[in-house]
């Protein structure tokens, strides 16, 4: 879908400029649509374990800056995450850790019910809109990494910092957690040397089926 770019280049401003007014836009409506959702959302995640019903975290956005990302909460509150610590560093050092297809931590003990099923139908993703509403997040983009593991990524791997991170993809659309570490990273830099209004509407329009065929999620 996205050219190999013969040099290193970046978007032009005023296509950037396009891009972010559709992405407040687009965002907007959304939220104002499914509010009503969101919130029987809520009280599902409120009813099924302790805990705030949103999940903040620090992540790494454009030119390596932190932000606040905001999600459904899947887990249970202060879950050990040494496991996908050592999955991460050992995809990195070039290990295959895929299992039975997926390459996330099989039966991972911190999830809840309810958040097994938003997490497999992404709707846990959903509070990120308000992330793209202030200007931390795009609709498409890389995906936001966590300051230990934006450490970790070789020097080679930076250019996905060039533009905000998005709340779907090159790599949502391609595979997911069927996917490693590694291989995420060449999608970004793939996404990134080749961005374009085009390619990121195209990126849209395959995040629905995938999405409601839970291609890749766990």
């Amino acid at each position: 879908m996205f050219d190999e770019a013969p040099e290193l280049r970046r978007p032009a401003r005023w296509a950037l400029a396009v891009s972010r007014v559709a992405d407040v836009t687009l965002a907007c409506v959304i939220v104002m649509i499914i509010a009503p959702f969101l919130l029987l959302v809520a009280l599902a995640i409120r009813l099924d374990s302790r805990g705030p019903v949103l999940y903040r975290q620090c992540r790494i956005g454009r030119d390596q800056g932190p932000f606040t990302m905001f999600k459904f909460r899947s887990m249970t509150v202060g879950g050990d995450d040494r496991a996908h610590r050592e999955l991460i560093a050992r995809e990195l050092a070039g290990e295959d850790t895929s299992r039975g297809g997926s390459c996330k931590i099989d039966n991972d003990p911190r999830v809840t019910r309810v958040g097994r099923f938003i997490r497999r139908t992404s709707i846990d993703e959903l509070p990120q809109l308000l992330n793209v509403i202030a200007g931390s997040m795009a609709l498409v983009g890389p995906r936001p990494c966590l300051g230990w593991e934006a450490a970790q990524f070789p020097a080679r791997y930076l250019r996905r910092f060039d533009v905000r991170p998005g709340i779907t993809g090159l790599w949502q659309v391609s595979g997911r957690s069927t996917m490693g570490t590694k291989e995420m990273l060449e999608l970004d830099v793939r996404y990134v040397d080749g961005w374009s209004l085009v390619g990121n509407l195209r990126i849209l329009l395959r995040t629905i089926p995938t999405v409601l065929r839970s291609d890749g999620a766990r």
